[in-house]
């Protein structure tokens, strides 16, 4: 997440908008940026003998496993309005694309309840998307510095029910959708709904060297804090 980061950075440098796409290896559990109630064995999870990494975003929320999942990343600016506001116009490319697989979605519901629940997918807020039965597929949160915005999120699809009893203490409680689809596909569907929604030509560019500099950089500086 260092990357949505020096992403940010770069666009509030003058650098065009972007949008990006990741999984995660190893397994992450990610903590919202002010969250402070969870688990202790967090701290020393492992699964199947491979460490779960426990790792804080730039990003506010609750803390989300990253197993199965494929994240988005928006990175853009000029955006007017509340942030639920902003969150509705980043997000409709996240629907129309899902729509475009077949998967209807809408905003989640939940009230100020939700502060109170660790897990970020134990319950859906206004800035969330819920298929048709409710269950909840993507969990965004954003970080706004003056006009430029990041917002990423995680889509579980294809979720660990059992890792994510023995993270969370309790069910998955949720209808499973997407599972069959490749991660290719869904990837290629947002991309085309992305280039609709915001009226824009994605180009398709790897890191430098000197990039990947500056992005170590950034993880060292939150390292020492």
């Amino acid at each position: 997440m260092a990357i949505d980061q020096w992403l940010l950075q770069q666009h509030q440098s003058g650098h065009p908008p972007s949008l990006r796409f990741y999984t995660w290896s190893p397994s992450a559990i990610s903590l919202g940026y002010h969250q402070r109630n969870y688990s202790e064995h967090w701290q020393n999870l492992t699964w199947k003998g491979e460490q779960i990494d426990l790792i804080r975003r730039p990003t506010g929320g609750r803390a989300v496993l990253h197993k199965g999942d494929l994240t988005y990343a928006v990175v853009t600016s000029g955006l007017s309005g509340s942030r639920i506001e902003m969150y509705k116009k980043i997000c409709e490319f996240l629907i129309e694309g899902w729509q475009n697989l077949g998967i209807e979605l809408d905003y989640g519901v939940a009230g100020r309840g939700y502060i109170k629940n660790p897990n970020c997918f134990g319950t859906a807020t206004v800035a969330d998307l819920v298929t048709v039965d409710g269950s909840k597929l993507i969990g965004s949160a954003q970080l706004r510095r003056g006009n430029v915005v990041l917002q990423h999120g995680s889509m579980n699809f294809k979720p660990d029910v059992e890792l994510f009893k023995k993270v969370f203490g309790e069910d998955l409680d949720r209808v499973v959708v997407g599972e069959n689809l490749a991660i290719e596909r869904i990837i290629a569907a947002l991309v085309d709904a992305g280039e609709k929604c915001f009226e824009v030509k994605f180009e398709e560019k790897a890191l430098s060297n000197h990039e990947w500099e500056e992005i170590f950089g950034i993880v060292e500086s939150q390292s020492e804090n």
